[in-house]
């Protein structure tokens, strides 16, 4: 009978990785370097790296102006984050966040290039909102050491993490990061390893609806953003929403939902399709549900 594998007892961690510089990636790296830890920041694109680095910058500002951040712990936290191209310096750090687009694939290819420079001892965790940790650990040399860590967006103001167990997940490993959860200032919720985990499993589909409500002409996308937040206290409407969170990202959570549990109500709207194939995918592009080219939004249907 084949043994498990045995690794390095886990270590404090102190470093973390970042992979993607994007929305999440530049918020969990703001997060990171205002709880303590030096944060390794890598992406393959040079522009991506300096956009992070500025809205990051933009972000500790909003919070010295509330009165939540000194300009010294401002300048404390900005020197604690280092910004890379290359994932080959991730080598001294404990614990390596994966951020990247929601494609299985992409991840898979990510973790490969990781691992040669990866400590024998370090955790990677996945920000994946939908794909089985199982899945991605399996792809790596340490699926004992593989966890799902979901953190919602945007990431310095939302409080919860979602921390997802693989089949082969160890305790230390999950109780490690249920620590660095609790010393980034959020809430951890254990999920368990099936399609979109808790929140996307209930959130996506919802927005799917609104979709489709608007697809079969039953309101138009004022009407339905209004009726949502008017009539059930929703602080954004299912449409705008979608435009926040990305269309791309909603239509990948969609599909995930829809293989993985081979149930016909979680289709992906054909509207919602068609306007992913537009390349209209929302806030990041100017143009979704909204055109947000101009002084304010403006529905496109």
């Amino acid at each position: 009978m084949a043994q498990p594998a045995q690794h390095p007892p886990i270590p404090e961690i102190t470093t973390i990785g970042v992979i993607g510089a994007g929305q999440m990636g530049s918020g969990i790296a703001q997060v990171g370097s205002l709880a303590g830890y030096r944060v390794r920041l890598v992406d393959v694109n040079p522009e991506q790296l300096a956009t992070a680095m500025g809205k990051i910058a933009v972000g500790l500002d909003r919070l010295v102006k509330k009165g939540q951040l000194t300009d010294a712990d401002k300048d404390v936290a900005v020197g604690r984050i280092s910004s890379h191209g290359s994932v080959a310096d991730l080598s001294d750090c404990e614990l390596v966040v994966e951020a990247a687009t929601e494609n299985e694939q992409i991840k898979k290819a990510i973790f490969k290039e990781l691992l040669p420079h990866l400590r024998a001892d370090a955790i990677i965790a996945s920000n994946t909102s939908s794909i089985s940790i199982t899945r991605l650990a399996a792809s790596t040399d340490r699926p004992e050491r593989f966890i799902g860590m979901h953190f919602m967006n945007p990431v310095p103001a939302m409080k919860l993490i979602e921390v997802i167990r693989g089949i082969a997940t160890e305790e230390d490993t999950y109780l490690a990061i249920r620590a660095v959860t609790e010393k980034l200032g959020k809430a951890p919720v254990t999920a368990e390893d099936f399609p979109a985990f808790i929140v996307n499993r209930i959130l996506l589909p919802m927005i799917n609806e609104a979709v489709y409500t608007l697809y079969e002409g039953v309101g138009n996308v004022d009407s339905i953003d209004t009726a949502m937040k008017l009539g059930a206290n929703h602080p954004m409407g299912p449409l705008e929403l979608a435009d926040f969170i990305g269309l791309d990202t909603c239509l990948a959570v969609m599909q995930v939902l829809y293989e993985g549990l081979a149930d016909s109500k979680y289709r992906p709207c054909p509207l919602l399709v068609k306007y992913v194939e537009a390349g209209w995918l929302g806030r990041k592009v100017k143009r979704g549900f909204y055109d947000y080219r101009g002084e304010h939004p403006v529905p496109t249907r």
